[in-house]
């Protein structure tokens, strides 16, 4: 059908807008998503609760809990996976699999001192992505137990291991472990390591601990804006966390040991 130039130009001027399509949610657009990923509201408070579960107030928004505790029901929900080091409980685990824990010079496993962890050894593609599949399996649980994302600890464990690990390790580990949670329809969020855009790594928010102390918020919000996580360990670093960064951010105050009945406070 042939259509005059007048018509042509009536439709254009009267049909209506057409918005363009949405971009993937998240920033690291340099990670693939299979599936849509749905990042943590801001202005509300978070909970972390990695010594235990406890009732959460309904001021709380975001609730942080190990990946094998359940997520709070109506609230957004980070699972927390210590992906670069090991759990206290988990040493029969990686005992039966012990070339993928770093070890020093003697052989002997290198120990994050303050928590009594091995560090997990990135310094080959292949150990990483052993260790990858390893972790995404515990991705993909916390994904099947209905969690909204994920944070995995330790990115900053190169910084503790006396010069066997690097920077470059931790991030392309880093990736594998992003990529897997994308797939699984999870955010990711960047653990510590203040100062460094995760988002070149398709990290999708932060999760701080003691950024007021170290006075580095700003660091974080540098690159993630409103979506960082604060935790704080000390009254006088909440005080000053909540009086710079309180009505931006999502700052707790938690007891040291997370126990679940201790500490717990609020901007």
């Amino acid at each position: 059908m042939r259509w005059s130039a007048a018509l042509v130009l009536v439709l254009l001027l009267t049909a209506p807008a057409v918005a363009p399509a949405a971009p993937a949610v998240g920033v690291g657009a340099a990670v693939e998503r299979s599936r849509q990923v749905t990042l943590p509201t801001v202005g509300t408070d978070v909970d972390y609760q990695l010594g235990g579960v406890r009732p959460v107030p309904r001021r709380v928004g975001i609730v942080v809990r190990d990946r094998e505790a359940d997520p709070r029901a109506g609230r957004y929900n980070v699972c927390y996976v210590n992906g670069f080091q090991t759990q206290a409980s988990e040493r029969r685990f990686w005992k039966k699999r012990p070339r993928l824990v770093l070890r020093d010079a003697d052989g002997d496993p290198v120990v994050d001192e303050a928590w009594g962890e091995r560090l997990l050894d990135l310094r080959t593609a292949d150990k990483r992505k052993r260790l990858a599949r390893i972790v995404g399996r515990w991705t993909h649980g916390c994904a099947a137990d209905g969690f909204d994302a994920v944070e995995f600890d330790n990115l900053d464990s190169f910084t503790r291991s006396d010069g066997l690990l690097t920077r470059r390790h931790a991030v392309r580990y880093a990736r594998l472990l992003v990529r897997r949670a994308h797939r699984e329809g999870l955010a990711a969020a960047q653990k510590n390591l203040a100062g460094w855009d995760g988002r070149r790594a398709g990290f999708d928010f932060a999760v701080a601990e003691e950024c007021g102390r170290y006075r580095e918020c700003a660091s974080y919000t540098r690159h993630y804006g409103r979506r960082v996580l604060s935790i704080e360990y000390r009254r006088s670093d909440f005080r000053w966390t909540c009086r710079r960064f309180g009505d931006r951010l999502a700052v707790v105050l938690r007891d040291r040991d997370l126990s679940a009945d201790g500490l717990r406070r609020w901007c």
